[in-house]
């Protein structure tokens, strides 16, 4: 069952064991250090389920952890949350309405189905499973259309109004003020809507936000204004929802705790509650070693030698949805068009500065010496679990290479001139570059350095935004906002089950933090998801022709690939984390008696 939107990912990690002590690194997978040997981990070995096969015992509770080194937002909603936290705290409680195969395609086991009419260019989305909300009122159609209404309302104050909305007929219309309802969404019955496209788009058979995946209670929300909902009670304190669990309690920022939904149309919930946590990275390894949790999600890999042996956990794996990048501002937002405006005289505007700022660093070495090989140097901008779409074949900034990146700043005019430390700009102006980066626990701020090293090897004056690192929700509101303090960025983009990124980097997208739009980008975005790309071979060829242009240009470097792991105690049974799940996991999940 496929959760996860487009949400910024968590920050870059925890604790540290083996620093990186100057620009540069080892191309081995095992690397010496001090006379020691580092062993690298494939997640392909992780069990994706727990193990323990006895049956749950009846009104056990579950204790949960989010590992992050800040508080959740605690926008309890797919339509307004932003973050891959709120995300988390979701998962008990919220359920989407589809469910995916292995190829992430949807399936009709989950509680509704669509069935897509490729020439007639609509989508029929029916409800096939007899959920209620947590209040005891039946899942219906108005609650799958009550979404589009929000985030098509000009008062939306989110940010998922882009181009896959844009592409419902009528609703630039809506949006503008000038229809109260959006004409090409059409209540068939009370269990079915039609909806009608400009375009239609392979990434519709997916499990993604291409076509909305959640619903919401339209006997709740259809009376509150859109202007401030993401602030009212039924986005952040009383929360109805259609799955297993309902959150009955929320401690702002801090924890959620959640008891069966009495109305759950699925198999019953074995919980008698679930408290899910924040958990700070610097204390979570001593937690596990308490027994202080029975589940830790957004655990760090760059410390997992610290607790991949604890007594009385198995750690699930596998591989994420995700990478990490380096992001270069161009441009800004703007507001009153809906899009970004690329700004080609803004400092990171010369592509040749951005392509040596990405062979300057070795992402292999920070993969293994940071992340005990369960990060991989990213060579494309598709993680290679979309294995049809992902340019195996490109070399990108993987590999370090320091007199191509010199090579590039000579021939660009980025010189020094007799006696100074640093490069200056072509125009022979000073250049400082600032970078931001995320806080949390020991590894941010070894790493940050490590890569303001590796830029200060090849002559580039760069400096922390702020002169620190950053908390995560104002890191990602300076993105969000086009702060005059960042030049540079590292981040990471958890992604939908739809490899295609026109909802990251499309010119609509307010995603796109980069705010770099070209007409060359906009097409290739287009032609992925475009109707001759439901023939597999024409999507493959331009998702190459797209991660070719990407690498290229270099708005963004994509630097290493994620793999997730799962603290899981072995008294907890039921279990499954694999991406192809035909029902809810959390409505099978229990607790034994074993110790």
């Amino acid at each position: 069952m496929k959760y996860k939107k487009l949400f910024s990912v968590v920050a870059l990690g925890a604790a540290v064991t083996v620093g990186l002590s100057a620009c540069g690194g080892g191309k081995s997978d095992k690397k010496s250090n001090g006379g020691k040997t580092e062993k690298t981990e494939d997640v392909s070995k992780f069990p994706v389920k727990t193990s323990n096969q006895e049956k749950a015992k009846e009104g056990g509770t579950l204790e949960a952890a989010v590992v992050m080194d800040t508080q959740f937002k605690g926008m309890f909603s797919e339509t307004f949350s932003e973050d891959n936290y709120d995300a988390q705290f979701m998962q008990p409680s919220h359920e989407s309405l589809f469910t995916s195969n292995g190829n992430f395609e949807t399936t009709d086991d989950g509680v509704a189905k669509k069935d897509i009419d490729v020439d007639g260019k609509k989508i029929t989305i029916t409800i096939t499973k007899d959920a209620k909300w947590s209040d005891g009122k039946p899942l219906v159609a108005d609650d799958i259309i009550q979404p589009y209404l929000i985030i098509g309302n000009k008062d939306y104050s989110g940010i998922r109004y882009g181009e896959d909305f844009q592409n419902i007929v009528g609703m630039d219309e809506y949006h503008d003020g000038k229809a109260d309802t959006i004409s090409g969404i059409k209540k068939v019955d009370d269990k079915t809507v039609e909806i009608s496209y400009k375009e239609m788009n392979p990434g519709m058979k997916q499990t993604s936000e291409t076509v909305w995946t959640s619903a919401m209670p339209s006997h709740i929300f259809k009376d509150i204004p859109v202007k401030g909902m993401e602030s009212s009670d039924a986005v952040r304190k009383n929360i109805v929802t259609f799955g297993p669990y309902k959150m009955e309690k929320i401690n702002t920022g801090e924890s959620v705790e959640y008891t069966p939904n009495e109305y759950y149309y699925g198999e019953k919930p074995k919980l008698s509650k679930i408290t899910m946590r924040v958990a700070p990275s610097s204390s979570i390894v001593e937690s596990l070693k308490a027994k202080k949790y029975d589940m830790v999600f957004s655990m760090p890999t760059d410390n997992y030698p610290n607790y991949k042996d604890i007594e009385g956990y198995e750690i699930l794996g596998r591989q994420d949805l995700a990478y990490t990048y380096i992001g270069f501002k161009l441009g800004k937002w703007d507001d009153a068009k809906g899009e970004s405006v690329y700004n080609p005289d803004s400092k990171m505007a010369n592509k040749s500065l951005r392509q040596a700022m990405g062979y300057a660093i070795d992402n292999e070495a920070v993969a293994n010496k940071f992340y005990n090989g369960l990060r991989q140097p990213a060579n494309a901008i598709v993680p290679p679990i979309f294995d049809e779409f992902s340019d195996k074949s490109l070399v990108g900034y993987s590999k370090q290479d320091i007199d191509k990146a010199n090579k590039l700043l000579d021939e660009a005019g980025y010189k020094k001139k007799d006696g100074e430390e640093f490069r200056r700009d072509p125009k022979g102006e000073k250049l400082e570059i600032n970078f931001a980066s995320m806080s949390g626990g020991e590894t941010a701020q070894p790493l940050a350095e490590y890569y303001m090293d590796c830029w200060k090897e090849i002559g580039l004056d760069v400096k922390l935004s702020t002169g620190r690192l950053i908390e995560f929700q104002s890191f990602y509101d300076k993105l969000k906002n086009d702060s005059p303090d960042v030049d540079v960025y590292q981040a990471a983009w958890g992604l939908s089950s739809d490899p295609s990124q026109s909802g990251l980097y499309g010119p609509k997208a307010a995603f796109n933090y980069t705010r770099f739009v070209s007409d060359e980008n906009t097409k290739l975005l287009n032609e992925i998801d475009s109707e001759k790309s439901f023939d597999g071979k024409y999507r493959t060829d331009k998702f190459k022709e797209w991660q070719e242009y990407v690498a290229d240009e270099a708005f963004v470097i994509p630097t290493l690939f994620r793999d997730a792991v799962l603290p899981v105690s072995d008294k907890v049974t039921g279990f499954d984390w694999a991406y192809d799940v035909t029902s809810n996991p959390w409505s099978h999940v229990g607790v034994t008696d074993k110790k």
